[in-house]
């Protein structure tokens, strides 16, 4: 048993230096850090051939839903319950009066 705390404590660690090592600038919107380390172990036994790309990571997350653990899985769906923004309206998209 401590072996095995030892083996995921050093699979974290792994991911979250993974995580880390990315630019702070990229677009991706990795999650807070809580919902990254509530997802880190899901990540490291269904998606590691997606590290390091959050997109893909999140798509293989997604197509595992119904086998993550309960906190990864309570992430996606407050996630999932959020309302998404919408595009910006450019000057084409505005109501015309015809006054």
């Amino acid at each position: 048993m401590r072996a095995h705390r030892i083996v995921l404590s050093l699979a974290m660690a792994t991911g979250l230096g993974i995580a880390v090592q990315t630019p702070a600038f990229a677009d991706e919107y990795r999650g807070t850090f809580a919902q990254q380390l509530a997802c880190t172990p899901d990540v490291w036994r269904f998606c590691s051939e997606q590290i390091p790309d959050v997109n893909r990571i999140t798509a293989c997350l997604r197509q595992n839903t119904t086998q993550l653990s309960d906190g990864c899985r309570s992430v996606f769906e407050s996630n999932d319950s959020l309302p998404q923004p919408s595009a910006p309206k450019g000057r084409n998209d505005q109501p015309r009066s015809y006054q």
